[in-house]
């Protein structure tokens, strides 16, 4: 008895020796193994097919952490790559606020054009902790610093996958501040065999990594870079949506670098990832860094057993290929865009393309309906009327013959006048309307070449046309741009009381790096006009102008699933996709995340669900997705105050479909929405159900 608990007492000690600094209270058993000697972490992972991840971390400032980074089977790893630090820049800015610009919501910001500084982000290696959530193993360690912030890098393994995520996790107590940031692997000693990525072509290039080649950038399709050795390759990317702020443009501005002395700031030979801070030389508004709030500056990466291609076609599984995934069901939308295509190129004398690029390209996006907005500046809305029906008659005409039975391109305009704001309209078909009425003109009339022609004077004759057309209506970019203050300014109109009024659009504008969601500003107005008292709903847009192969598309994109069993013919007009939106019987989303199955007692999004007394349901959600999943919130309202109950998922593996069920009491709501969330902040979510 006596020699047993002499020999617990020497475990014990020598456990706390070797652990030193290292808090692993919260370490807990996953599935994941961890141990300590000395200044060096082992942990060890399952990734799935009965094969493991090991990394070694060392802790000596002296010594690059990432010792070795290992795959395979037990008892036959195979190194993939060693001596490899993190590294991270940060470029810190000012950001404009005031409430006539929308707050933190600004997106009408040129931060790049004032002062700011860009920094190498200090690692100190300090106090580290190891602790487990769910199928998750994170890895602290305090001491990073960088101008005014401070924090600690973050390291986190996902069962069931070779996948980690690298984050400089740091904050900073002082306001109004704009953050951008580049970050990769560094090599201590050990040198990539190659450098491979793949072009905007989609084609695999690769070049020997030489430890004296200077930092270049790198025009890369899928986002990723990729270090390469005999025994496996490493790809190293960022969260698909996340990492690119908003723009107007989806330009491929060189999202990846290799090379060394990136920056003259980064000492030794690098792969990683970055972002131009002049962005596209408009609007640049960065990322929101609020007070004291926790910015995460992450990339992640894969490990493989296999060369460059092999890995890279694993990351391409994350975003289906960068495109809409079909769902039976269900057909892709995607809204607003203004390519411009008629004005630039059907009317401007230039030979028109049986083909066009742009086509071509949100077809391999994976969308069946598109709907333009065309006419954003160099149209005449307005007149003269030769001018503005010819304009429409050419739209009409080309978005009809570049349809075909699986892809509908619909003509649309960001109309901008009436209402206020800026807002879209949508009809079921071709409709000839001019945006101003003389007082000799009539509303509506018979042209001998275009047939019914509407002339619109004020915001009663636009609800009219409406009306009288079945279109809908709703606010672009609600909140931000120059839909500022909209739709709250005309929340009690007619016109927006409306049937007509669909509600707003969403996109992730502005961009913060310390949510784990994307934006909240359309999803927080979603939830207002619902305690409003108005059944309104929100879908997705893009609000980009050109639309190229060479474009970094799918970065800023996102979809509507709406409930269609088949594209409509252009010729029969597209009746059943605004019925559809005005119902409400269409999900959101970025892609990764689906929901191919929702319903609240049996009731599904848009519909009215009545209650009883005691305000027990149950909600019923089918979740498909590719990164492992982070949470879902169940939203509702009472009229008054938002209520959310997040779930979370962070037990979930990569690449999953199940079934779900959760109790909710809905006593005293109005309304109930659903949104869920990965750990890449990619994700879906529902419109209102009703409540009674």
């Amino acid at each position: 008895m006596k020699n047993t608990i002499f020999t617990l007492l020497i475990i014990c000690f020598s456990v706390i020796y070797a652990c030193g600094q290292v808090n692993f209270k919260s370490f807990k058993n996953n599935g994941a193994t961890f141990t300590s000697n000395k200044n060096e972490l082992v942990l060890t992972w399952p990734v799935g097919k009965g094969d493991v991840g090991k990394m070694v971390l060392n802790l000596d400032n002296a010594k690059a952490l990432f010792s070795s980074l290992q795959l395979g089977k037990k008892g036959a790893l195979k190194e993939i790559a060693a001596n490899l630090d993190p590294a991270f820049i940060l470029r810190v800015g000012k950001r404009t606020l005031s409430p006539s610009s929308g707050g933190w919501d600004v997106f009408f910001d040129r931060v790049p054009t004032r002062p700011y500084t860009t920094n190498a982000v200090k690692f100190e290696k300090g106090a580290a902790s190891v602790s487990t959530q769910g199928s998750q193993t994170i890895i602290k360690i305090a001491g990073l610093s960088a101008e005014t912030f401070r924090g600690a890098l973050e390291i986190t393994l996902y069962n069931g996958s070779p996948l980690f995520n690298v984050a400089a996790v740091v904050s900073t107590a002082k306001d109004s501040t704009a953050i951008l940031y580049d970050a990769g692997l560094v090599n201590k000693k050990d040198m990539w065999a190659n450098i491979a990525w793949s072009d905007v072509k989609g084609q695999l290039q690769a070049e020997k990594a030489v430890e004296t080649d200077a930092a270049k950038n790198l025009e890369v399709k899928y986002r990723t870079v990729i270090g390469e050795n005999k025994a496996g390759s490493l790809a190293l990317f960022p969260a698909p949506h996340q990492y690119f702020y908003p723009l107007d443009e989806a330009f491929n501005l060189k999202f990846t670098w290799k090379g060394s002395n990136y920056l003259n700031l980064i000492p030794g030979f690098g792969i990683g990832i970055r972002q131009d801070p002049l962005g596209d030389k408009r609007y640049v508004p960065w990322f929101n860094a609020p007070p004291n709030t926790q910015q995460r500056l992450n990339f992640f990466c894969l490990l493989s057993t296999g060369k460059a291609g092999a890995v890279l076609d694993e990351v391409k599984k994350f975003t289906h290929n960068d495109s809409y995934v079909p769902l039976a069901g269900y057909k892709t939308m995607a809204s607003h865009f203004h390519n411009e295509f008629i004005s630039d190129v059907v009317l401007s004398g230039k030979p028109v393309p049986e083909k066009p690029e742009f086509v071509d390209v949100l077809k391999k996006a994976g969308l069946n309906i598109v709907k333009l907005a065309e006419f954003h500046g160099p149209g005449h809305p307005k007149g003269p009327d030769s001018v503005r029906l010819k304009e429409l008659d050419a739209l009409f005409k080309q978005t009809k013959r570049l349809s075909d039975p699986n892809f509908l391109l619909l003509p649309g305009e960001e109309a901008n006048n009436f209402y206020g704001g800026h807002w879209l309209a949508f009809f079921p078909k071709p409709v000839y309307w001019i945006m101003s009425r003389k007082s000799d003109k009539p509303f509506e009339s018979n042209d001998p070449t275009y047939g019914k022609v509407y002339r619109i004077n004020d915001k009663a004759e636009m609800l009219k046309l409406l009306e009288q057309e079945k279109g809908l209506a709703w606010t672009a970019h609600a909140r931000t741009k120059a839909s500022t203050g909209y739709p709250d300014k005309y929340k009690d109109e007619d016109f927006f009381k409306s049937e007509t009024f669909l509600g707003a659009a969403w996109k992730a504008i502005p961009a913060d790096l310390s949510l784990p969601t994307l934006s909240k500003r359309v999803l927080n107005l979603m939830d207002d006009m619902a305690n409003w008292g108005l059944k309104k709903h929100v879908i997705s847009e893009a609000d980009i102008f050109t639309i190229t192969e060479q474009n970094e598309m799918y970065a800023h994109l996102n979809v509507n699933y709406l409930q269609l069993d088949k594209v409509p013919n252009y010729a029969d007009g597209w009746q059943p996709v605004l019925d559809v939106m005005r119902q409400g019987k269409f999900f959101v989303s970025s892609g990764e995340v689906l929901i191919p199955a929702f319903n609240i007692n049996g009731k599904g999004a848009g519909e009215i669900l009545k209650t009883d007394a005691t305000g027990k349901a149950s909600v019923n959600m089918q979740l498909k997705w590719t990164f492992p999943l982070s949470f879902v919130e169940i939203v509702s309202g009472d009229g008054q105050k938002v209520y959310r109950n997040r779930i979370n998922l962070n037990t979930t593996q990569a690449f999953g479909q199940k079934d779900f069920k959760w109790p909710v009491n809905l006593k005293g709501r109005k309304w109930v929405r659903v949104e869920a969330w990965d750990i890449a902040t990619n994700g879906a979510f529902t419109q209102m159900v009703w409540l009674e």
